[in-house]
């Protein structure tokens, strides 16, 4: 992680050079607001110590300055400063700030206050990492439209309205309902290692064509729990995989890919089923118009204890309306509704 130092001070810059350097960071400093938002355009640097007062830009207006920049990269700021008054922090973290230490300071406080932002900025890279991934999968298929962005916040509704269910009060916690949101739009990643000519072919597969389409669940199952071997403590990975390869599963036993059945099947595969198949009810195909609202909420019903658990139908059908809200208000935003996990196909009658 590279750091940059911004302080008039050089004994200042050399303590905190000595400081970060021994904590395995690479420093570099400015002698002024200036020198360092111009270091800051090189997009090296995306954890920031600035002075209070310095020549050329003071801290406060540089913080200014990087925020009304929105340069694309998140720059964590952290504000060095003599001045411990509530009034003072409160100027900083106006200013665009993330965090304040005072002088003097000391070398365990400052190496938390860095990690802090670290793990701010990794949040940050790994939501955008995930959801890309998601796009370019999406991004295969003509007819996928927001399929992911509907998809999370299906999931979300869901879980959000189970969490009210004593079955699963002591399971789905906001922690996993962010969990849910963010790894929900990986369900479908096995489709990269689909050939184009049965991901892309318009109209129904052919038994053949079908069986090789259903393998996206443990393509995607596979590649992710590849980079779960490598980073075992990251949580979204496990429950990643889990998705990817069970949202096809059925509650009767009727699913793929293993023909798993009731509870055996992970939670999270089962509340993704629901929003993947709402998505494709309610979403316009080459050979099918969008049914609407009503039919499939219908159609859900009926799938209760056979393709679905039937807690989560009921479930389901008491935040229904919010599902339509959300689905109208992405259309409304311009968003494509042609979309059908042709995975879904033999699945649901359609």
């Amino acid at each position: 992680m590279n750091i940059l130092v911004a302080d008039d001070d050089p004994q200042i810059c050399e303590l905190l050079d000595h400081a970060l350097s021994s904590f395995g960071y690479s420093v570099t400093t400015a002698r002024d607001g200036l020198e360092a938002f111009e270091l800051l355009r090189s997009g090296k640097f995306r954890i920031l110590l600035t002075d209070w007062q310095m020549p050329g830009l003071t801290g406060i207006e540089l913080c200014e300055l990087i925020r009304k920049q929105d340069a694309g990269n998140y720059i964590y700021i952290i504000v060095l400063t003599s001045h411990s008054y509530l009034d003072s922090v409160v100027c900083c973290l106006e200013a665009g700030a993330d965090d304040y230490l005072s002088k003097p300071f000391r070398p365990a406080e400052l190496l938390v206050r860095i990690r802090a932002g670290e793990r701010l900025l990794s949040l940050e890279s790994r939501e955008l990492t995930i959801f890309a991934l998601a796009k370019l999968v999406e991004s295969r298929d003509d007819e996928t439209g927001c399929h992911v962005d509907r998809m999370r916040d299906y999931a979300r509704i869901l879980a959000e309205e189970l969490a009210q269910d004593k079955d699963f009060s002591g399971t789905i916690d906001g922690r996993y309902i962010n969990l849910l949101y963010l790894t929900t739009p990986l369900h479908d990643i096995g489709k990269v290692g689909i050939p184009d000519q049965i991901l892309r072919k318009p109209g129904k597969l052919t038994a053949e064509e079908f069986a090789v389409m259903k393998t996206h669940t443990t393509i995607g199952a596979s590649t992710l729990e590849a980079v779960t071997a490598v980073h075992k403590n990251a949580a979204y990975l496990v429950m990643a995989r889990e998705i990817a390869l069970t949202h096809h599963e059925r509650w009767d036993g009727t699913g793929y890919p293993h023909g798993l059945s009731g509870s055996s099947i992970p939670l999270c595969g089962r509340i993704t089923a629901v929003a993947d198949v709402y998505d494709a009810l309610t979403s316009k195909r080459s050979y099918k118009e969008a049914f609407p609202h009503e039919r499939a909420v219908e159609i859900i019903k009926e799938g209760s204890g056979k393709h679905f658990d039937p807690r989560l139908v009921s479930a389901f059908l008491r935040c229904a309306k919010a599902f339509e809200s959300r689905s109208w208000r992405l259309k409304e935003q311009g968003a494509s509704s042609n979309l059908l996990d042709r995975g879904d196909q033999g699945q649901i009658s359609v």
